[in-house]
């Protein structure tokens, strides 16, 4: 995984100093991008210790469509926890906000919905959307099946008239299939990338995504590549990152993944995709910023 590497000395080396909405700053560069080919393994960093349960769970999160954050805390998954509707709690940096944030289980329309219901009113989790608004990840393997040559194969979790019900801006906010020579490349945006924190799990959660759809549409699975905006270090993420480049990312190669009894990427669930052959050094904390 040397790509990310390499993003990670770009930034350290030649990124300028910027405020934030966390209030915690960064060094930022204006754009980067991310390839890789899935010929050559899973592309689950190595670097440091990663949770692939977590990844996979949100991406299920994802594909069905969910905006409720217990769903995923009963799957013993937290990177949703600090977060809720703006319209349930305006967010703010308070104690009291962030306790009233953490307790509130519904994110508004976030990423999923939008893949399965677009610019469907909104109103709470609990609530039944079957057949509301534009189902793009259907009509996107519908597409794929039928006419893999398209270029409109595309689907955006980036819905202006919403934004202020979401719980966050999509920070990875659309994604693009495009099929050559028999194999289903996956292409993603991103706007804001926290590149220690962020970045491994969205590379790893695209990668999954791309290995299901081509399960799906029995195509081989070809290039995994991110096209990278504001990517940036938090200043408090800094010695981290220093800690990861001095680990030499060739000591283990990169695992497998195997998914058993697939039959729909409709409903797969997240226990079905196993990783085999993953070793990696110790794991880095690095301190969520909200």
């Amino acid at each position: 995984m040397q790509q990310y590497l390499d993003i990670v000395r770009k930034v350290l080396e030649t990124g300028e100093r910027k405020t934030d909405r966390t209030g915690t700053g960064t060094m930022a560069i204006a754009g980067a991008m991310f390839e890789h080919d899935m010929a050559n393994g899973f592309p689950l960093l190595t670097t440091k210790k990663m949770p692939f349960k977590v990844i996979a769970s949100e991406l299920e999160f994802f594909i069905k469509g969910i905006t409720d954050k217990n769903w995923l805390q009963e799957r013993n998954n937290h990177i949703w926890d600090e977060w809720c509707s703006p319209k349930k709690v305006p967010y703010a940096h308070d104690a009291e906000t962030k306790q009233k944030m953490a307790a509130e289980r519904d994110l508004g329309p976030v990423y999923g919905f939008q893949w399965r219901h677009f610019n469907a009113p909104y109103k709470n989790y609990d609530t039944d959307y079957a057949n509301q608004g534009v189902d793009q990840l259907k009509k996107l393997v519908e597409t794929i099946k039928n006419d893999p040559g398209n270029r409109r194969m595309l689907v955006s979790a980036w819905n202006p008239s919403m934004i202020d019900q979401m719980a966050l801006p999509p920070c990875h906010y659309a994604f693009q299939i495009t099929v050559i020579n028999g194999r289903l490349n996956l292409l993603w945006n991103q706007r804001s990338v926290d590149t220690m924190l962020g970045l491994p799990f969205n590379i790893a959660s695209y990668a999954l995504l791309l290995h299901l759809l081509a399960k799906e549409t029995g195509l081989k699975e070809g290039r995994l590549v991110g096209f990278l905006a504001d990517v940036h270090i938090y200043l408090n993420h800094i010695d981290g990152a220093k800690e990861q480049l001095a680990r030499d990312p060739n000591t283990y190669l990169l695992a497998h993944i195997e998914t058993k009894n697939f039959t729909s990427i409709f409903n797969w669930q997240y226990a079905d995709s196993e990783l085999t052959g993953y070793e990696s050094h110790p794991k880095i904390s690095f301190e969520i910023a909200v």
